[in-house]
């Protein structure tokens, strides 16, 4: 499955790949999962709740006895979201930057490899699932690591990509990208997850390329970069609250600060469009 001129060394029991050029990204979100406390934070608060798992499994039913491949794992969120629901994957694979997280992820039954999305160290067409949950916005060029996962896909294999913000949803302006840029002292001052210090907020935002006004994936990407590969491309927008129901077409109601941003940007809080994230499920 590897190809073996990507290999660099092994660390830790670590797969380490060569990486070609060391982004602010690329930079960013190895430090920034790395930590010990903010990776450990991350893996313990987000994607784990019961509506993320009960979408995810009704996509992937059971993985038992598949290739799965999770591209940006981090500490290993969706195996250990899903491995109760999901069954045991003859083997998983984990895609990272971050030396830490891996180490964390090889802990909970991943086999490791430190590479580049951009530039995956695999053969092609070998896995049965290939995962990206919340990983294209962190990247310098979301199309290409798309492509480059895709590749990996075997024919009858499934791709999936989720929690990745949808452009429309966030094209904040006016009074709306204001109170937008307002949330983040006071995250701050309420220490909510992944803004418990300044230094912490500082390094996931520049983790998140792509989860900022003006920026973020959009339907024209996944089927410009799928369809000619031979996927047939399906697209689920929803704002994470409403389970299994995201493929029926009920992407849920949006409240809060979220809702009141978009209406000041004039946006129309009540439409597909204003959806927090868009789910990619394509079969090959």
């Amino acid at each position: 499955m590897l190809d073996i001129k990507a290999i660099n060394a092994w660390k830790q029991g670590v797969l380490i790949c060569k990486i070609k050029e060391y982004t602010p990204a690329i930079e960013a979100n190895s430090y920034y999962f790395s930590h010990p406390d903010w990776g450990k934070n991350y893996f313990e608060a987000c994607h784990r709740d019961q509506k993320f798992i009960e979408l995810w499994q009704a996509v992937i039913n059971r993985w038992d006895e598949k290739i799965v491949v999770d591209i940006g794992c981090g500490p290993g969120n969706i195996y250990a979201s899903l491995k109760e629901a999901c069954g045991e994957p003859s083997e998983l694979i984990g895609v990272d930057v971050s030396l830490g997280a891996l180490k964390m992820a090889k802990e909970i039954g991943y086999t490791p490899v430190l590479a580049d999305a951009h530039d995956l160290p695999f053969i092609s067409e070998f896995a049965d699932i290939v995962m990206l949950n919340a990983c294209l916005h962190h990247c310098d060029d979301m199309a290409k690591v798309l492509a480059e996962a895709a590749r990996l896909v075997r024919p009858g294999g499934l791709l999936i990509t989720d929690h990745d913000p949808q452009f429309t949803a966030y094209n904040f302006r006016g009074l709306g990208l204001l109170l937008w840029q307002a949330r983040l002292p006071l995250y701050r001052f309420l220490k909510r997850g992944g803004h418990t210090s300044a230094e912490e907020q500082f390094w996931g935002l520049a983790a998140e390329v792509h989860h900022k006004p003006g920026k973020g994936i959009t339907p024209q990407m996944y089927n410009d970069v799928l369809k000619p590969l031979g996927f047939k491309v399906n697209l689920y927008p929803h704002s994470h609250k409403v389970g299994a129901e995201v493929l029926e077409g009920n992407y849920g109601k949006l409240f809060g600060k979220c809702r009141l941003a978009q209406q000041l940007s004039g946006i129309n809080p009540d439409t597909p469009q204003a959806a927090l994230s868009l789910m990619c499920v394509a079969s090959r």
